[in-house]
């Protein structure tokens, strides 16, 4: 039997030194890869799957009683962040929100009819785009319209994204007597000249006092997300900005690294030549990694930190963790349902994702309740690398009788290659390997994106594309 995966902080000694690595180890690494929030990742799926495939999918799930998890997208901003490369709509009027909202319900209320009632909410996330853009009576009324449609679990994670800049105390009044027990919001830096550049101005007393509030109000946690990368940044600036955090002692921290794809996103070609990178941007990100461990944060992995007491910290040391669009969570075995303008559901072995133009999606869920714009059955395989790419990503280590276990293969015989292609990554002291397990090593899950390509078969291909389809890992 697998055992329980012991995951600490390092002697901080210890980590400075591994920490120490060069320019040319930085650019063996620092190369555009996926996320793995989902395996195969978006670029596999396929507009061949539709509305009727999902429903299937739908169909299926009920039959198997699984739990739910349920994502609801609401893509409005007041104002654009430059950095931002996320699907969101800017509009100052807000007249856009009732009919969107309306839109929403009859989407709402189409998919519940496929989860029956003894299937419990487990988990209701509210993302975007800004959710608190909705004024305080709007989203009361679209929570107990959603809630009437299903049945949720007394303890259901109900988290929603907030942005200091535009929440009101009415809103943290309203989502606490709604049930809301978990609040994300990015900061992103609080250098002002990063904060100018990349249009979003956010005093640090505004974000301090929004959550006092959230803490006096009985929030259970409170998540906070910074960028590493951006332009004008440099360690010493962000150091600042760290100690800044520490001093708001949220429950988890996400460090993201910028993601510059100008390719994609327009505005952020006006960040070029202001933009740290290689050993420059690595050293922003020691300097955050260290204070956070130094300030007793666990390092989950890839960009998550969090208290050792946090459900997360918890989840990873009993080998619960899970991944999903949503980054890491603890609801693994949930379906999640995605709704709302480009939302993503992650059901049994499929994945669909709605249409991201909102005149689409909205005449698509007007005439056939749901706005399914591509989607992908998972094959086989693609069930037996995304099981071994979710533990590599979440517990830090794959037993490779586990799986042998659960898929019927040979682990040395079906993934010869990719144990050839680990032998770099163990000379260069990120992998351990033996004849038992592959096993990160404390530096190795830093770079632990880089391990989990060698198992993705369809890079390949995706690298041969005019431009690139992800940014880069570090």
């Amino acid at each position: 039997m697998a055992q329980i995966v012991t995951l600490s902080n390092p002697n901080l000694r210890q980590a400075r030194e591994e920490l120490r690595v060069s320019e040319a180890f930085l650019s063996r690494y620092n190369r555009p890869g996926p996320r793995y929030t989902s395996y195969p990742t978006a670029p596999v799926w396929n507009d061949s799957f539709g509305p009727n495939d999902l429903e299937k999918v739908h169909a299926e799930a009920n039959a198997a009683k699984s739990p739910v998890s349920l994502y609801m997208h609401i893509p409005f901003c007041e104002s654009l962040c430059l950095f931002c490369a996320c699907n969101v709509i800017i509009q100052k009027n807000k007249s856009v929100s009732p009919p969107y909202l309306d839109i929403l319900k009859r989407e709402v209320e189409h998919v519940s009819r496929n989860v029956s009632k003894d299937r419990p909410v487990v988990q209701f996330h509210w993302g975007g785009g800004t959710p608190t853009y909705l004024t305080p009576p709007q989203i009361e009324d679209l929570f107990h319209f959603t809630q009437a449609q299903f049945h949720f679990a007394p303890d259901a994670e109900i988290g929603i994204e907030v942005d200091p800049r535009v929440t009101s105390r009415e809103h943290l009044e309203t989502l606490r007597k709604l049930g809301f027990n978990r609040l994300s919001m990015g900061i992103q830096d609080f250098n002002p000249l990063v904060q100018k550049t990349i249009n979003r101005v956010q005093p640090y007393a505004l974000t301090r006092e929004l959550i006092q509030s959230a803490r006096d109000l009985g929030f259970q946690s409170v998540n906070v997300d910074l960028i590493y990368g951006l332009p004008y940044q440099t360690a010493e600036t962000f150091a600042y900005t760290v100690d800044q955090i520490l001093e708001l002692t949220p429950d988890r921290i996400a460090l993201f690294s910028y993601a510059h794809v100008p390719w994609l996103k327009k505005q952020q070609n006006s960040f070029e030549g202001h933009l740290p990178e290689g050993i420059q941007k690595f050293d922003i990100f020691r300097t955050g990694l260290l204070r956070f461990l130094e300030a007793g944060y666990l390092y989950i992995g890839m960009d998550h930190f969090a208290k050792p007491g946090d459900e997360l910290a918890v989840s990873q040391q009993n080998r619960t963790l899970h991944r999903n669009f949503q980054g890491y969570t603890t609801k693994a075995g949930a379906d999640l349902y995605g709704m709302g303008i480009t939302a993503i559901s992650g059901i049994q072995n499929a994945y669909a994702q709605n249409q991201r133009d909102l005149p689409a999606w909205q005449t698509a869920v007007e005439h056939r309740g749901i706005a399914t714009m591509r989607g992908y059955h998972l094959s086989e395989d693609d069930r037996l690398r995304r099981a071994v790419i979710s533990r590599l990503l979440c517990h830090m280590v794959i037993f490779k009788e586990e799986i042998e276990q659960e898929f019927k293969i040979d682990f040395d015989q079906y993934f010869a290659g990719e144990l050839r292609g680990l032998q770099s990554f163990q000379d260069d002291g990120l992998i351990l390997l033996d004849a038992n397990e592959i096993r990160t090593s404390w530096l190795g899950r830093i770079f632990i994106r880089n391990a989990a390509m060698l198992f993705d078969p369809y890079l390949e291909k995706q690298q041969l594309a005019s431009k690139p389809l992800f940014s880069k890992t570090l």
